[in-house]
């Protein structure tokens, strides 16, 4: 039985992986600093550390005699980025190469898939966005993400460190909390909409996302620790398939059975138009694709926000 690392592993994504490799008999340590993920989205046979994921102090316990390491450890946020750009920083880069460096110094062999994010592309021009095309961030938190890429390619090329890296699209599901200002727009819109609440749609509506659910990510996370490499692969975890905002928002009234009422506001600036992935390289390499449809993981989504509402929990 293998024992896991998983940075970030109290918070959304990295609960749900949690859970599936608890679910296939294996060892988990968390290392989560709690804040903005909860002990309580923790399955009960996981071990947490609560630490900081950039405190090299801390990482070489955490490390001790794990398989590999998943670092999902990150403030997932542009506004943050805006907001808290030395924080947000030391939190998505600092802690990676922090990652690297413990391994490099521990003087074994601990594979690194770690997240990186759609958000080094930019607005990019190609439809759909592929591994190589322009990386043009307009965020620090995508130069950060950019960054963690490049000393991957660091830590492999100069230390031996085998890492994968995998660029989040859109991610949702349960447990995006929606009472968050930093959340998705799928969390918020089905938060808001199911309360016969208006939701704001900035500029037309017709800018396009690709949405993945959490329950995919996990599928490649799982998948991509099996081929990391020296070289630092990086792989687009996306559907390819495009939605518009408006879209979305519709799609969520009508699994609601409530007219929408969008409220419009003007388009914020840097605004990303249209962001859909290429997701055959992921599918050559890692045997990945997203299997859930959008209304499917919509309704998924809209169950557990009445699952924990009845329960009094939001």
């Amino acid at each position: 039985m293998a024992t896991w690392l998983v940075t970030g592993g109290a918070g959304f994504i990295g609960s749900h992986l949690c859970d599936a490799l608890v679910a296939r008999g294996e060892r988990v340590r968390v290392l989560d600093d709690l804040s903005t993920g909860d002990r309580v989205n923790l399955p009960a046979e996981a071990e947490l550390i609560i630490g900081d994921a950039a405190d090299p102090a801390i990482l070489p316990h955490a490390l001790e005699g794990v398989e590999g390491c998943f670092h999902l450890a990150a403030i997932a946020s542009v506004q943050r980025g805006v907001a808290e750009w030395v924080t947000t920083h030391r939190a998505n880069l600092t802690a990676t190469v922090s990652v690297f460096d413990a391994i490099r110094r521990s003087g074994r062999t601990v594979p690194v898939v770690y997240a990186s994010s759609a958000a080094v592309y930019g607005d990019c021009r190609d439809r759909p966005i592929h591994e190589d095309s322009g990386k043009q961030p307009l965020s620090a938190y995508g130069a950060d993400k950019l960054g963690c890429e490049l000393h991957a390619r660091v830590a492999g090329h100069v230390h031996g460190i085998a890492s994968a890296g995998m660029r989040f699209f859109n991610v949702y599901g349960p447990r995006q909390d929606p009472r968050s200002p930093y959340s998705g727009v799928i969390s918020i819109f089905c938060n808001r909409i199911r309360a016969g609440q208006p939701v704001t749609i900035f500029g037309s509506g017709e800018q396009t996302r690709d949405f993945v659910h959490v329950g995919d990510v996990v599928t490649a996370l799982l998948a991509a620790m099996t081929r990391a490499d020296r070289t630092a692969p990086v792989f687009n975890v996306c559907t390819g398939r495009a939605t518009s905002v408006r879209a979305l928002a519709e799609t969520v009234a009508a699994l609601c059975d409530r007219p929408l009422d969008a409220r419009h506001q003007p388009e914020r600036a840097g605004e990303i138009h249209h962001s859909v992935g290429d997701p055959a390289r992921a599918a050559a390499a890692l045997g990945f694709l997203a299997e859930r449809e959008l209304r499917d993981g919509l309704a998924d989504v809209l169950n557990w926000m009445n699952r924990i509402t009845a329960a009094g929990d939001t």
